[in-house]
């Protein structure tokens, strides 16, 4: 394929680079959970387990119903790529995009980090996310300078409360893919050391359900309550803003956002959105930052209630609830949906005016830690720029682009204008036609010259 990073695995599909992969999942999901915001990974427990995909019954089946699709999903319909999948021969030239832009990573991000943007949005290919992801959130740079602490983690004891809740969790992750059929399979035991090893990184955040089907798509691919109040606040201060008969219906049916946004936030939309689509949404995220998660969350009610036929065919609770949670998956499909989603009018300045609004409304009597929005790192060039002020002790600085000015030229001389003062044209013109003078000759140059000139 090209030039590659030392040390990160082209794809992460087989069994036997799961221990190479932990590592630089754990690094992620680190770096992941800080561009999010520590607040948003506090215990939280999430009040609907019927979300999760299947269970390990509906395993039991024919032949080809367990044949896996391009994604590792047993019996999915992502076998082939879809009508609005871009054929290989462009896919090809991403890559080759891709490699060239990873291959000089520090300059891409310092002069072209907008070519970087555009080739997220159009969605990173498959073989190359376990090498880009890691680059766009930081994690390889977290990786360089502490290139032991996962394997300490991995090898030390976990606590004995979370490792129980974490292994009844365990099976709820994706049940229909490929790694995590077996309970003792790589894939279940690559995502609980993952998730102790988290556990014990930031003890004081420990574990919820929420932090498990992203841990289980970044092994697919690689080598707090007050936080989403305000989150939520966020949301439908934008809604009303954005799509205000969506917002009155919601209020009126008593849909508060609590309701749905929670699932849809701490799981990165991995329970929500058919999985090529999630793929493209952290692509997004990684590159851009949590502004991604409100636009996709926007576009999904809009999808959900936008028309007035749909919001009269929602009359209550139930039926909007229903109306968001069975959205056709027609719709959901990752090229047409991603489309909308970069088509929201919602920007970064836009984000961050309306979280410090909300965050001054907040009431100061809350329980519990304060959140910390401004904690949140707004996507690969915040990541880039704050590690390039940081630094990268123990090796060598990332190349800094330099201004070269160039030293001004000498000047040059004046031009001498030619001496004709006293002669005129048809004098000039009578004299070039007839005998030649006598005397000395002419010492003005420019005169010399004219005179040589035959009309």
């Amino acid at each position: 394929m090209g030039a590659q990073a030392p040390g990160w695995p082209e794809a992460a599909s087989h069994a036997g680079s799961l221990h190479t992969l932990q590592p630089v999942v754990a690094w992620v999901w680190g770096t992941m959970a800080q561009a999010l915001g520590e607040d948003l990974v506090q215990t939280l427990e999430l009040q609907d387990d019927s979300s999760s995909l299947g269970s390990d019954s509906e395993l039991s089946g024919p032949g080809p119903y367990r044949q896996a699709d391009r994604y590792g999903f047993i019996g999915g319909s992502s076998a082939e790529p879809g009508p609005g999948h871009p054929p290989a021969d462009l896919i090809r030239q991403r890559e080759m995009k891709w490699v060239e832009m990873t291959s000089h990573w520090e300059k891409t991000m310092s002069r072209r980090y907008k070519k970087v943007k555009m080739q997220c949005r159009k969605g990173i290919p498959s073989a190359l996310r376990a090498r880009c992801w890691p680059l766009l959130c930081g994690a390889h740079v977290c990786q360089m300078n502490s290139p032991t602490t996962y394997q300490e983690l991995a090898k030390a004891p976990g606590d004995p409360q979370w490792m129980e809740t974490i292994s009844r969790d365990l099976h709820r992750q994706f049940p229909l893919h490929e790694m995590f059929v077996s309970p003792q399979g790589h894939g279940q035991q690559g995502l609980l050391q993952v998730l102790k090893a988290y556990t014990l990184h930031r003890p004081e955040q420990g574990y919820c359900q929420a932090q498990g089907p992203v841990a289980a798509v970044l092994l697919m691919h690689l080598p707090p309550e007050e936080a989403v109040q305000l989150d939520a606040e966020v949301f439908m201060a934008l809604l009303r803003r954005l799509l205000p008969r969506v917002h009155k219906h919601l209020q009126q049916v008593g849909v508060g956002p609590l309701l749905y946004l929670p699932e849809w936030f701490l799981c990165l939309f991995a329970r929500s959105l058919p999985f090529p689509t999630v793929l493209r949404v952290w692509d997004a995220f990684l590159s851009e930052g949590v502004k991604v998660l409100f636009r996709v969350g926007l576009t999904l009610v809009r999808l959900a209630l936008g028309t007035t036929e749909q919001r009269l065919a929602c009359p209550g609770l139930l039926e909007t609830l229903g109306a968001l949670r069975a959205i056709p998956p027609t719709q959901l499909q990752e090229e047409v949906f991603m489309s909308q989603v970069h088509s929201v009018a919602l920007s970064e300045q836009d984000l961050q005016r309306e979280i410090r609004v909300q965050l001054a409304r907040l009431p100061e009597s809350t329980s519990g830690p304060p959140p910390r929005p401004q904690a949140r790192l707004p996507g690969a060039q915040a990541i880039f720029e704050a590690q390039q002020l940081a630094g990268v002790p123990g090796g060598t600085k990332p190349e800094v682009p330099r201004i070269v000015v160039q030293p001004p030229e000498e000047p040059r001389p004046p031009r001498r204008k030619p001496q004709t003062r006293g002669k005129t044209f048809h004098g000039l013109l009578t004299r070039s036609r007839g005998p030649p003078l006598e005397g000395p000759p002419r010492s003005h140059r420019g005169s010399a010259s004219f005179l040589d000139t035959r009309f």
